[in-house]
């Protein structure tokens, strides 16, 4: 007998054999059947639970294939600046914020957005002070690539009168000598974020560092974050996902987790190859792949950064900035190591995926991985890469021939969801608008996809991202929309990120004898307008076929 079926639905099975069906069962965590409801009524016993779909869209659970756990549910618990714009709206935030947490010694807060003063206005410190001038106050955008700084926050930092970086990164100067009060990566911003007393290793795994010394109460602080980020995870129907920042304090956090039964995703966390670490620390990614390679929570991926953000003019572009020309940026790696480090990480068996947004930062991960499939030849090892924002028209076909995963966000497109269009636009000028998140270009390759947010970078809620896809609309006349179609958009967020993962023969599709991680939908998402897709959540969640959040 089953041990709980769900009948009167509409199953989106992702399944080309069987693409839809009525009803399915599940025998401990598994899928047993899937068929009419008479037919899965038929392995209905007395203590079967029957969840009632109500003709609602059921779906193979949500992969999130590209997020930051721990940052994003620190983060929940800081001050969120989505949607505060302007100086009164601004000072009216901060000041109560300041307000209930009197013992804070630096107000951290995120979400600000570029146009926080308004459109292409540079923020300055001497605008924040304004806002609140007697407290350390550190803004983090909403891309988590640039931060902002107001003067005591500066002072105190060590670093009002300027600092030198790390290639990619800069704290900009004004004319007076004295720094501005944007801070652009983290390398720029660390002393800074240094002067908090609370918190503060959920950046740890951005540099991929492990904390040198934590206290019993952090300790079971951090893992308290971990497991709220589960639950939030969880209650928008996420069954996996795939960590984008990592060490082996955050292994051994979820391992932890995973030991209380509170492990509600499945969660791969990847070593994260810093411009300042030498190669031979690949050794660390093996050892962390040898150790966590459990159904539930793994290691096997090498994370790495090659540029930064357009908005910030931190990406490595081929042929600069509309607004700034000559300027290139510099990528993170150089050709010569991110070669070397591609050939030993895919030798290696592991995976690789790379933040690259620039054009110029696209096609030096695709040269690298070409590197590695000459020195090592051609395998499955469907490396990735992250992002996808500006790519020229001639790496379009080496991104299939390479097999890279597009690892791409829906939400991301300036005017699509949250992001607003400028600085991104000006900055990427008119005339290569046409290159910008090709996703139709790809996809009408055969590309495989995976659909994520990067939360914190995005909202995390997978409906929102379907309805960006659905609806993206394109930038001028004459130029793509890539727009997904519905059915598009649910496959890159459940199959295309089980197969992302190396996970397509036990999830990502509703299929007997593969592992129940299953979404029932609240709507019937077929039936919904486009506009309102991002309006549907997750009713109830199964992993392994236990049940992770009931609405």
């Amino acid at each position: 007998m089953a041990e709980t079926v769900i009948l009167n639905a509409k199953i989106l099975t992702m399944d080309p054999a069987r693409p839809t069906a009525q009803a399915l069962a599940i025998t401990g965590e598994t899928i047993a059947a899937v068929g009419t409801n008479a037919e899965i009524l038929d392995l209905a016993g007395p203590a079967t639970r029957k969840i009632d779909a109500q003709g609602c869209t059921v779906m193979p659970g949500f992969v999130e294939a590209h997020l930051h756990l721990f940052m994003g549910a620190m983060g929940r618990r800081l001050l969120q600046l989505g949607g505060v714009q302007g100086l009164p709206a601004l000072r009216d935030a901060l000041q109560a914020y300041a307000a209930q947490r009197p013992d804070d010694t630096l107000l951290f807060c995120k979400g600000a957005s570029y146009n926080l003063f308004g459109e292409n206005v540079r923020t300055t410190r001497q605008m924040l002070d304004e806002a609140l001038p007697d407290r350390p106050v550190l803004l983090m955008s909403d891309d988590h690539h640039t931060a902002w700084a107001n003067t005591i926050a500066l002072e105190k930092g060590g670093i009002l009168n300027g600092r030198k970086t790390a290639i990619g990164t800069e704290v900009v100067m004004a004319d007076d000598g004295t720094a501005a009060g944007e801070l652009r990566e983290h390398d720029a911003y660390a002393p800074v974020a240094a002067l908090r007393n609370f918190g503060g290793r959920e950046g740890l795994g951005m540099d991929g560092l492990e904390p040198e010394s934590v206290t019993p109460a952090q300790r079971e602080e951090d893992i308290d974050i971990l497991t709220d980020g589960q639950k939030y995870c969880a209650s928008f129907g996420f069954t996996s996902v795939h960590n984008m920042d990592g060490n082996r304090y955050q292994l051994d956090l979820l391992s932890e987790i995973e030991g209380r039964g509170d492990l509600l995703c499945r969660t791969e966390v990847p070593f994260h190859l810093t411009p300042s670490k030498p190669l031979e620390t690949l050794e660390e990614a093996s050892a962390m792949h040898a150790d966590f390679k459990g159904p539930y929570l793994r290691s096997g991926r090498v994370k790495m950064f090659m540029d930064g953000v357009i908005d910030s003019g931190t990406a490595f572009m081929l042929d600069g900035y509309a607004d700034q020309p000559g300027h290139n940026c510099e990528p993170l790696h150089s050709q010569e190591r991110f070669n070397a480090a591609a050939i030993d990480a895919d030798r290696r068996g592991l995976q690789i995926s790379v933040h690259a947004i620039g054009d110029a930062a696209i096609r030096s991960v695709l040269d690298g991985y070409e590197a590695a499939q000459k020195a090592n030849g051609k395998r499955d090892s469907r490396h990735r890469i992250e992002h996808l924002e500006l790519v020229h028209p001639d790496d379009l076909d080496r991104i299939r021939d390479l097999g890279v995963i597009a690892s791409m966000q829906p939400s991301h497109p300036p005017g699509a969801m949250d992001f607003p269009l400028q600085p991104w636009c000006d900055r990427v000028g008119a005339n290569r608008l046409k290159d910008a998140f090709p996703v139709r270009a790809l996809k009408d390759r055969g590309v495989k996809f995976a659909f994520a947010s990067d939360w914190p970078v995005a909202d995390v809620d997978p409906m929102r991202g379907v309805q960006a896809a659905v609806t993206r609309k394109p930038y001028a006349d004459g130029l793509p929309s890539n727009a997904t179609t519905l059915f598009e958009a649910l496959y890159d967020y459940t199959y295309g990120g089980a197969y992302t993962g190396f996970d397509e023969g036990r999830l990502g599709r509703i299929v007997p004898g593969l592992l129940a991680d299953i979404v029932v939908m609240d709507h019937d998402l077929e039936a919904l307008p486009a506009e309102e897709l991002g309006t549907a959540r997750a009713a109830v969640t199964l992993c392994g076929g236990r049940v992770t959040f009931e609405a």
